[in-house]
């Protein structure tokens, strides 16, 4: 009776075929299926999108830059009536010159086809709200490597994540540079992958608290922490520890990033930066150099997290040159209006320090 009860009707080589080889069928089956509707869909986001860019460039090309732009508008609105009554509402006046945006934010076609193979019209519509050029190929190229959702582009756009990376802070040639090798490369760098605020928020820390506090709530909340970091972190060890001669050092936070091949080295700060916690930070990079790194990784890198910092200090010490990394951490979120003051300010005397530089 039992036998009878795993087996089908079916054949298979000339054998009932077992329940266990359905199940195992129909889960291909099921995969057959998703992978083709997925590759489907990837398909025809990339040929909408294209299609929206090419109906922008014509207008542009045949309306805008033919020297009528005066009366342009109530030819987008004409044209607009036409394809609505024939093609429905996917093209009406304010679609028009929206992809007339498009067409004009984002001139090259070839790496439009590359962004359009994993960004869908819906995150192009985000990007057009971005006026400045670096900022939006940012957002692309970073959208595209690390597959964000739509919700996730927004939440990155409203937390100003390019202004708080240090690339921001760059002369615009160099940003430029390593834009390029991402795009063509996929190469992340240090300087795209941190920032300087990170919100800790979500902590829940009140006015009062000890480093422990902040590293036991980083621990509780270590998803929420790893989100702040950005993706391709992975957490290796609290308080790592390191023993040289009869001594013991910790460090406080270990980490991994797939992307940069490197180990991340954390150290938590209460009050300001201070000079002597360079060389703290360079010891635990050496010693993660010598008996902890792999040798297909780069070398370690390190990240000081203070409650704040003053720039001249930071600078004079040439932290990069050690590969540390200083950054201010917030566990109270600023309004947006001061956070996009002190990020201004902070982006204008960066890149005046760097035209005075010889």
């Amino acid at each position: 009776m039992g036998n009878n009860k795993s087996k089908i009707t079916s054949k298979k080589n000339g054998q009932p075929l077992l329940s266990s080889d359905l199940n195992g069928l129909i889960a291909d089956l099921g995969q057959l299926i998703d992978e083709t509707r997925s590759a489907v869909a990837v398909t025809v986001n990339a040929g909408l999108t294209l299609l929206y860019w090419r109906v922008g460039a014509r207008i542009n090309k045949e309306i805008l830059n033919q020297n009528r732009a005066e009366y342009g508008k109530q030819i987008i609105a004409t044209v607009a009536q036409q394809l609505t009554e024939h093609y429905g509402k996917g093209f009406t006046y304010s679609s028009l010159t929206r992809m007339v945006k498009f067409s004009s934010v984002f001139p090259d076609q070839k790496i439009l086809a590359t962004l359009s193979q994993q960004l869908s019209w819906s995150h192009f519509r985000e990007l057009l709200s971005l006026e400045k050029p670096l900022q939006r190929e940012f957002y692309a190229e970073m959208c595209r490597v690390e597959n964000w959702s739509v919700r996730t582009l927004r939440q990155k756009i409203d937390g100003m994540l390019y202004e708080r990376t240090a690339l921001s802070k760059k002369p615009d040639e160099l940003i430029q540079q390593e834009l390029r090798l991402l795009r063509e490369e996929d190469r992340l760098s240090p300087d795209l992958v941190f920032r300087d605020p990170y919100f800790l928020d979500f902590l829940g820390l009140k006015d009062r608290y000890l480093e422990k506090d902040l590293e036991d709530a980083i621990l509780r909340e270590l998803e929420q922490f790893l989100l702040e970091l950005g993706s391709g972190f992975a957490f290796m060890a609290r308080q790592k520890r390191i023993q040289l001669d009869n001594d013991d050092y910790y460090i406080d936070l270990l980490f991994y990033h797939r992307g940069l091949n490197r180990l991340i080295a954390i150290d938590l700060k209460m009050g300001d930066f201070k000079a002597e916690y360079k060389g703290q930070m360079e010891l635990y990079l050496r010693w993660l150099n010598k008996y902890e790194r792999r040798p297909q990784e780069k070398e370690p890198l390190g990240i000081i997290l203070c409650a704040g910092k003053k720039q001249e200090l930071v600078e004079l010490l040439e932290l990069g040159q050690s590969g540390i990394h200083v950054a201010e951490y917030r566990t109270e979120l600023p309004s947006r209006e001061l956070l996009e003051q002190k990020l201004h300010s902070a982006l204008v005397s960066a890149k005046d320090r760097m035209n005075i530089l010889p």
